[in-house]
């Protein structure tokens, strides 16, 4: 079992108008997600999710327990969704190797007991790990950058042309809580989700990547009528909780992931806050 890892406490809307800016880092940005030749994870009390990167840097990396889960092993009561953002790698699951290409999208369900994160020959793979617990096993399944279900969204004409790709989804590869996928925004585009919108039942995490070096993107969060903001730079991660508005817009074009867990699988259960009724 490894060592304590960080705590998010949840958190009630009404704390948000008195924290400063670092209050709000503190809570809610995930900036070291990746470090190499470590699996770097956070524990937030929203939905008791677990989230972090993987970054085997050339040697084999278990994704053992840790005393916050409780768990002997890390999956015994609990699921993972896992996207590489970075060059080819494989993830091992109970013997059984999974190749893992940019792009591509793995789930582990509760019960296997031993997961390892390698590179391909050195390519530089980097996993990001969304963890939920789990009431049930579902099978393993990988799937490849574009196979799952393919949305195209928004207009050229708004700045938020973008693909989304869903991946672990109730029409997709089954899980017990978690919803899981990939969104490319268009060169020109710079809007993630407009209009933004809350998930009253569920918890959102989202990993921006491919946010060029020089580029941040402004990521809006609070209650629609208390808004606030987040400075995002290429690999970091937000919680975002049920009664948190989300959205964001960057200087240049980017990807993330976006990861849900809690009360349901319903892509579409959003309650949308217009850009006219945000303060």
């Amino acid at each position: 079992m490894t060592a304590s890892i960080p705590q998010r406490y949840a958190t009630h809307p009404e704390q948000i108008p008195g924290m400063d800016t670092a209050a709000l880092r503190d809570r809610f940005l995930i900036d070291d997600v990746f470090v190499a030749g470590e699996v770097r994870l956070t524990y937030t009390h929203h939905d008791r999710i677990v989230l972090g990167g993987a970054v085997p840097a050339g040697r084999d990396l278990p994704l053992t327990g840790c005393p916050e889960i409780r768990s002997e092993y890390f999956l015994e009561h609990r699921e993972v969704g896992i996207v590489n953002v970075g060059g080819p790698g494989t993830v091992t699951a109970d013997g059984e190797v999974y190749e893992l290409v940019t792009g591509a999208c793995l789930y582990l369900g509760r019960g296997i007991r031993d997961v390892v994160f390698a590179d391909a020959e050195g390519a530089g793979a980097q996993f990001y790990l969304f963890s939920a617990p789990a009431h049930t096993a579902y099978p393993a399944a990988l799937v490849s950058p574009g196979e799952g279900t393919v949305r195209e969204l928004g207009d050229q004409l708004t700045s938020n042309r973008r693909t989304l790709n869903q991946y672990i989804h109730e029409n997709g590869v089954k899980s017990c809580q978690i919803v899981m996928g990939v969104t490319q925004l268009h060169p020109g585009s710079m809007w993630n989700t407009m209009p933004a919108h809350t998930h009253d039942r569920r918890t959102e995490c989202y990993l921006y990547f491919d946010v060029p070096e020089d580029a941040r993107v402004v990521h809006l969060m609070g209650e629609r009528d208390e808004t606030r903001h987040l400075i995002v730079g290429d690999r970091q991660a937000v919680i975002s909780p049920s009664w948190s508005l989300h959205s964001g817009v960057g200087t240049a074009a980017y990807s993330f992931v976006w990861a849900m867990a809690g009360e349901n699988q319903a892509f579409d259960d959003m309650d949308a806050a217009p850009i006219t009724d945000l303060r």
